[in-house]
């Protein structure tokens, strides 16, 4: 079985993906944050490495759902081969951070990736205001994000509603992150696990 969570940054993505991994021996495939090469370039200059490093997501998250594909096992994902191309490729685009050219490429890039895969048996989203998300960045306080500006997290999180209002690429749970703390509140958390719970029994 394939789960995956998505989210803008700050979500609690990946939190969320390790503490559901560990409770349901789940295992993880995080987003490649650490040893991404162009992520620290990215946020001091977005037009020139915006490609680069978008292309370099693609490939990364293809490479997980391929392997998961292939897997017996069950996988919880940390984001989506979808929200790279419907969200923040499309993104860099209309603000002006992408080439037409270079958004042109990865879109014929990304339908050809899209040929050979299929979406997550459940897509866990997690729905959040641009207040959190800011809180929650300043709160993990990774250096590259220090750059990140505000009309960019309102443009992703504008995106992320249209794409989860149309998505229909299999099973889907929404979870308002806004005022609960599953990383720290275990009854946050036991009321995620049982809404998943319920949704997985439905699969069945």
């Amino acid at each position: 079985m394939h789960l995956a969570i998505s989210g803008n940054i700050g979500s609690g993505k990946t939190t969320l993906t390790k503490k559901l991994s560990e409770h349901y021996k789940w295992i993880a495939n995080y987003e490649d944050v650490e040893n991404n090469p162009y992520l620290n370039d990215f946020y001091k200059d977005m037009q020139r490495w915006s490609f680069n490093l978008q292309v370099y997501f693609l490939n990364s998250r293809f490479r997980q759902v391929i392997d998961i594909k292939n897997s017996k096992k069950t996988h919880i994902q940390d984001r989506t081969i979808y929200e790279d191309a419907h969200i923040f490729a499309p993104n860099l685009h209309t603000m002006g951070l992408m080439s037409t050219r270079d958004f042109n490429n990865y879109q014929e890039i990304f339908n050809l990736m899209d040929e050979f895969v299929k979406g997550p048996d459940l897509l866990i989203y997690l729905r959040s205001s641009v207040s959190t998300l800011v809180e929650q960045i300043q709160k993990r306080g990774r250096e590259y994000e220090n750059s990140i500006r505000l009309d960019y997290l309102t443009r992703l999180n504008e995106r992320y509603e249209a794409w989860i209002s149309e998505y229909n690429k299999g099973n889907l749970l929404i979870i308002d992150v806004d005022d609960i703390n599953f990383s720290e509140n275990e009854e946050d958390f036991g009321d995620i696990i049982e809404k998943i719970d319920a949704k997985i029994n439905g699969l069945f």
